[in-house]
């Protein structure tokens, strides 16, 4: 288990407890075979079965999202869309630590988590449809747009936390991230402001094995990502990304250590892309199959769902309404995305800057001027 205490300097200036903080092993509650982890059997918090039910159901519906999405990639109805297909535990266990009130800042992949938020699931992909917006009101979700360029939602999401700060506000913001994010500057940037600052962020990285076809180990050599924690003098965990208990309670735990002012958290789950890294991806060309077989069998969906029919705690009345209310959610993102969208050229030139520019209106009046000729053209045809 790693968790890393915030630094609590010495005479020598590191932090104590430096030896313990390098275990590599992630923080478990449940294990592959949906059972209670032997470590920590005695340490697990009281479960509210409420709780895991909903957290179960929240599941159900966002692997069904996630397969339909998928699906209408291959009809056309998508231009592109990154599955998390098996990371169900950090996109929902995380979303469900927080509160209405703190911030998301997604990745291009984190589409689960933003449906688990309460965003309507057409407007969640419609960035992904190719529209010029992310289809969904930010102020009002507090959930920035998805971002595709590597970790530059990340200073985004430490200048936030530190504006909260300043205005007294207890809000948090939580900022997800590949193994990839990890090697950019900004990531190392937004890290660094963060702690300096003791925001109250929370940087969640899925350590899902690969940016697109490079394996974790081109992109570190230390046995962890969460060790970098270390360096930034900020807390750090590395979790099972699989358990959706343990992911749960880690984001809750550096959510209130951020409100108490205690600064930000760098936190590592160690999960797995099942699938290829977008429908224009062949996995198949840099990774073997058995590696993917070994990661099937650790899916959490089956792990919690085994744990609470073991428990009694998932009769099949249960399991039928989550079914239903999946398919019924699939059903209307078919509805609604198999409509062609109503598309306005102006909306080319809304909203680039508050008062238009010369250049832009001039780029405007071409583009109605061409489309008025193409159209006089086609009345002209048709007499």
């Amino acid at each position: 288990m790693t968790v890393i205490a915030a630094p609590d300097k010495t005479g020598s200036g590191f932090p104590l407890g430096f030896d313990t903080i390098l275990d590599p092993s992630p923080l478990q509650y449940l294990d592959e075979h949906g059972a209670l982890s032997g470590a920590l059997r005695d340490d697990v918090p009281e479960l509210d079965p409420k709780e895991l039910l909903a957290t179960w159901r929240a599941m159900v519906i966002g692997r069904r999202f996630d397969v339909q999405a998928t699906t209408m990639v291959r009809q056309g109805r998508l231009a592109v869309y990154p599955s998390s297909f098996g990371q169900e535990a950090c996109e929902i266990g995380a979303i469900l630590a927080l509160r209405p009130t703190d911030w998301f800042f997604p990745t291009y992949r984190d589409c689960v988590s933003m449906v688990t938020r309460g965003i309507d699931p057409v407007q969640t992909l419609t960035l992904l449809r190719g529209d010029w917006h992310c289809g969904y009101d930010s102020q009002v979700w507090r959930t920035a747009p998805q971002c595709t360029p590597l970790a530059t939602q990340a200073p985004h999401a430490a200048g936030l936390a530190l504006a909260a700060k300043l205005a007294g506000d207890d809000t948090v913001a939580l900022a997800f991230c590949g193994d990839g994010g990890t090697s950019e500057g900004d990531f190392h940037e937004a890290l660094n402001f963060a702690a300096v600052y003791q925001a109250p962020a929370i940087f969640f990285v899925q350590n899902n094995q690969y940016a697109i076809s490079v394996p974790l180990a081109k992109q570190t050599h230390a046995a962890a990502l969460a060790h970098k924690a270390v360096g930034y003098g900020m807390a750090g965990v590395r979790v099972d990304g699989n358990d959706v208990i343990a992911v749960r309670r880690v984001v809750a735990e550096a959510a209130e250590r951020a409100r108490r002012g205690q600064g930000p958290t760098l936190i590592e789950a160690v999960t797995y892309r099942m699938q290829a890294h977008t429908n224009a991806d062949d996995a198949t060309r840099y990774r073997d199959e058995s590696e993917v077989e070994y990661w099937k069998v650790r899916d959490p969906l089956a792990r919690l769902e085994t744990y609470l029919r073991a428990a009694g705690l998932l009769g099949e009345d249960v399991v039928a309404e989550a079914n239903q209310a999946a398919e019924d959610l699939a059903n209307d993102m078919r509805s609604r995305l198999g409509e062609e969208p109503e598309v306005d050229h102006r909306d080319l030139f809304r909203h680039v800057y508050a008062e238009p520019t010369p250049q832009l209106l001039e780029q405007a009046a071409a583009l109605q001027a061409e489309l008025d000729a193409e159209a006089d053209a086609e009345s002209e045809a048709a007499r």
